[in-house]
């Protein structure tokens, strides 16, 4: 079971939160069955969807909130923002404050775990624990926001169907190494049908626009300032290294390390099983039953 939830971010940005529940086992009081709160904060580019498959084995035992973070999904995309670091941190403080999810599990991918790892540093009392799924702590630097808009370019837009959506992306895109059917099945939930074809559902603008706000910097401080445990984990193809991955480990005061194999940067997606291996006995030993 899926539902709907409304959720006021910052300056009243309308943003679409969606928890995912098992029907409450028999005898099961109404705080029993919901069990502690569990945020799930997709990548750029990405929506809540993408969680779909974790947040369901998630909610077995625990409460399984995923967020359309601003500019995604089916939440608000304003013109012009704001789009800084600051704003989407403040977005997932007001989302955990607004569903009683405190003090919260925080699993992000990519962007999101970067703005789970910048609320975990600003709001100790809030969260419990965090998952923070590939994402550097390094600087990408402008080479690597030049490289993205010449993707976004690269885009044979509009598709004719979602088939080809899932070919080009799966198969074509001239950025693959080889092909991945997963990449693919990630970016036709990401598409819109217009009049003309398939279109991206978000505005390539708006996604320079909000990398633009990170990748120039590096998040070393903030991450040493993360006191709950954590489990940083890494596709063994994907972005972030593991020679990376284990400083980020060793500068964390309570950090841990997991890797996929076989997976690349949208490890739940390509690996969702290897994924659940990594995750779940990290959860288990820091989430109450």
């Amino acid at each position: 079971m899926v539902r709907r939830i409304e959720v006021s971010g910052a300056g009243g940005v309308r943003l679409a939160a969606w928890e995912f529940t098992d029907p409450p086992k028999a005898g099961a009081g109404r705080e029993g069955a919901r069990g502690p709160g569990v945020l799930l904060l997709h990548g750029l580019l990405g929506r809540a969807a993408h969680w779909a498959e974790t947040a369901r084995w998630l909610s077995t035992r625990h409460r399984a909130v995923a967020l359309d973070q601003r500019g995604h999904g089916r939440s608000e995309k304003p013109a012009e923002g704001p789009f800084d670091r600051s704003t989407y941190v403040d977005d997932a403080e007001a989302a955990v404050e607004q569903l009683g999810l405190a003090p919260v599990t925080l699993i992000g991918h990519a962007m999101g775990a970067l703005t789970a790892w910048q609320l975990a540093a600003r709001r100790p009392d809030l969260v419990r624990a965090l998952v923070i799924c590939d994402m550097r702590a390094s600087a990408l630097g402008a080479a690597s926001q030049r490289e993205w808009a010449e993707w976004f370019r690269s885009w044979p837009v509009p598709f004719a169907t979602l088939a080809d959506v899932r070919k080009w992306f799966g198969e074509d895109d001239p950025t693959l190494e080889r092909p991945n059917p997963p990449r693919g099945d990630f970016f036709a939930e990401v598409m819109a049908e217009r009049s003309d074809g398939w279109r991206p559902a978000f505005s390539c603008r708006q996604m320079l626009k909000i990398r633009d706000t990170w990748v120039h910097d590096a998040h070393w401080e903030e991450l040493a300032l993360v006191e709950c445990p954590t489990l940083v984990v890494r596709g063994l193809d994907g972005q972030l290294g593991r020679a990376e991955a284990q400083e980020m480990v060793r500068v964390l005061p309570r950090g841990e390390y997991a890797e996929v194999v076989d997976a690349g940067h949208l490890v739940h997606y390509d690996q969702p099983d290897g994924w659940r291996r990594a995750v779940e006995p990290f959860l288990a030993s820091v989430l109450p039953v």
